[in-house]
């Protein structure tokens, strides 16, 4: 069952699918493409259009549930590499059972936890992988995870799709997607399923079987949600049209604020950073060129501190 609401072209595109439809799902990782989107997957292959997914990561980075599955405590490379097969080999099987053909994959091989760095150290190589798996597939329609979801694969995974699509002279429509968070705002699209619909997106979540032994009532929570799909939003600023964060002073001298554009990526420390008061007592960022940039434009802030807790604290805005 589609339930649309109002949204521009891209989210009206999406709620009449035909058999011209193509669709492109950008994935940091394995699961993502049925957690958030199995329900879509179905509902464009029934009307006969193409699916697609590029996968950012192999999941390979994801030390708990592999040392539960394989009882070791120590995962070196040789494991990580053998994880990643693992779930390579589920994603296949959750794409068989979704009708999606193992040809419709492009992997990237991208570090897990490291979209932001390969984002940042690799700004144009990184942008360039992913323009052309856009321009190999040749879609009409991308989804890709929300600039506000916490997990800093996807925030960034957002950034690079935007920045991937700035570059196409005829970009296609651009929806998001939310996993780990939550959207305010009013969705460009609403899919509850059909009983047989959802039936199936979990038999396809059941193939991801490394990810449900130690997570599985939050990755079925997740999954079971109704699928919504947002247009991308004006950009986040302060009422003085600065960035959104006041972080207290106590945290700036390990504080980190990154900006990203057409142009490349910059990082300075806190202290360090081309920064400037607003008239409101928030900060405002002059960007290290004096030129405009004809592109969407991106500031991250992060915390230089070891932290098991892997979810970003601020992460993401669009300036």
């Amino acid at each position: 069952m589609t339930t649309p609401s109002a949204g521009p072209a891209a989210a009206d595109a999406l709620t009449s699918f035909t058999a011209h439809t193509r669709l492109l799902i950008v994935a940091p990782h394995p699961d993502d493409e049925t957690i958030a989107n199995g329900l879509l997957i179905q509902q464009v292959r029934a009307a006969g259009g193409e699916v697609g997914i590029v996968l950012l990561t192999d999941g390979d980075n994801n030390p708990w549930p592999q040392r539960w599955v394989e009882r070791r405590l120590y995962i070196g490379a040789d494991g990580r590499r053998r994880w990643g097969a693992r779930r390579h080999a589920e994603l296949l099987q959750a794409m068989q059972r979704l009708g999606v053909p193992a040809a419709a994959l492009q992997q990237l091989h991208w570090p897990d936890l490291g979209v932001t760095s390969r984002l940042l150290s690799t700004h144009q190589a990184a942008v360039a992988a992913l323009t052309s798996a856009i321009t190999t597939f040749r879609p009409d329609i991308v989804v890709a995870p929300a600039l506000g979801d916490r997990h800093p694969d996807h925030g960034s995974a957002h950034v690079l799709a935007r920045l991937a699509l700035a570059r196409l002279p005829s970009a296609p429509g651009l929806l998001t997607y939310m996993v780990h968070g939550l959207q305010s705002d009013t969705p460009a699209l609403r899919l509850e399923g059909s009983p047989g619909e959802q039936a199936a997106k979990r038999f396809a979540l059941s193939a991801h079987h490394s990810q449900l032994v130690l997570s599985g009532g939050r990755v079925q929570r997740l999954s079971g949600r109704a699928e919504r799909f947002f247009a991308v939003p004006r950009p986040l600023a302060a009422p003085d049209g600065g960035l959104p964060w006041r972080p207290p002073a106590a945290l700036h001298p390990w504080l980190r604020l990154s900006l990203v554009d057409a142009a490349g990526a910059h990082t300075w420390r806190w202290r360090e950073a081309p920064l400037r008061r607003g008239d409101a007592g928030g900060y405002q960022l002059s960007p290290p060129r004096g030129e405009p940039v004809a592109s969407p434009r991106f500031a991250r802030l992060s915390l230089a501190l070891p932290s098991p807790w892997i979810f970003d604290h601020w992460g993401w805005c669009e300036v």
